[in-house]
């Protein structure tokens, strides 16, 4: 059984991943600063569920600060691999606050990259973004698709981190695994994506804003196939870059129509204008991932939105105030 220092262990994907990892009798040495880039609350959640699990270590602090280096290495001194899901999410926000991003998706990976230097830590997973692809070329999207013209500050920062993972496996053998994630949905998902928001507008018969006129589309996956695949991403690929999610397409108008059967509600939708941050289409292709890491999503974006609205009603005494930006 390995060590495992993950970042961003508070977070939507990182607190799933664990929850996998110490099922599997890993142990999980879980790393997160707690920022209020969305509404803490639901990371209280999740964090709090992990630190009920033996096996679970947690450290609070900034892997953006080098000083958080010594920190982790006391931490975790005999770590045997790293899984960086720490990161600054989203696509408008990174408009507000670039320098955040870069400091959190940048900055913090090559800091994650030269913990495994300095450790002999020979493995890492980084977290990269779908929004990378942007509006060039024509869905469903391929790894080699060109990504030198990214849209936002958010991709922007990503791919720093990517080129980065390039650099050190280069120079010094680590062996990188990047993630392009594409839209995930589950259970105690970010507040500030469409799944989370739908399913709490309606809920509450809140106002539903939907973008343009509600036709774009995104491939979507379901957290649990999104946490297995990453863990998948632990085995030695050298230095690969990799789509996961993003497998099951679906337009906005859909979405809120399940939405509408799994509540039995009527969703109040007022369209909004369409932001030039966005992307009409963003699906993958999954062919990479199946092949190298033998990656199969399990589950369907019926059953999934069905299980995120169950968890929405069991949580709702709390999850109904969780703010929606």
């Amino acid at each position: 059984m390995a060590n495992v220092l993950v970042t961003g262990a508070a977070g939507f994907i990182a607190s799933r991943v664990i929850e996998f990892l110490i099922a599997d009798g890993h142990t999980v040495y879980g790393v997160d600063n707690m920022s209020h880039a969305y509404d803490v609350r639901m990371k209280e959640y999740r964090l709090g569920k992990l630190m009920q699990l033996p096996g679970f270590n947690f450290l609070k602090t900034d892997i953006s600060l080098k000083e958080s280096l010594q920190e982790m290495t006391a931490f975790a001194p005999q770590t045997d691999a790293v899984i960086n899901l720490a990161a600054m999410a989203g696509v408008r926000s990174s408009l507000e606050d670039p320098w955040g991003y870069v400091a959190v998706n940048t900055m913090g990976a090559l800091n994650m990259l030269e913990f495994c230097r300095q450790n002999q830590v020979g493995k890492i997973v980084l977290a990269s973004t779908s929004s990378l692809y942007g509006n060039e070329g024509k869905p469903p999207h391929v790894e080699d698709a060109d990504t030198n013209h990214p849209l936002q500050p958010y991709a922007a920062s990503k791919k720093g981190a990517e080129v980065m993972g390039h650099a050190y496996h280069h120079l010094f053998g680590i062996d990188v695994t990047v993630f392009r994630y594409f839209t995930v949905y589950g259970p105690a998902g970010r507040p500030d994506m469409v799944m989370f928001r739908f399913c709490q507008w309606i809920a509450e018969g809140r106002e539903v804003a939907v973008t343009g006129d509600g036709e774009q589309s995104r491939g979507f996956t379901y957290l649990d196939d999104i946490a297995r695949g990453t863990i998948l991403g632990l085995k030695p690929l050298g230095y690969e870059v990799i789509n996961l999610g993003g497998h099951e397409i679906a337009s906005v108008n859909q979405l809120v129509s399940t939405f509408e059967r799994k509540l039995g509600k009527k969703a109040n939708i007022k369209h909004i204008d369409f932001h030039p941050a966005d992307v009409l289409e963003n699906v993958a292709n999954v062919t990479k991932a199946r092949e190298l890491l033998g990656w199969e999503p399990e589950f369907g974006l019926d059953e999934g939105i069905g299980r995120l609205v169950d968890w929405y009603l069991q949580e709702r005494s709390w999850a109904k105030d969780i703010a929606t930006p």
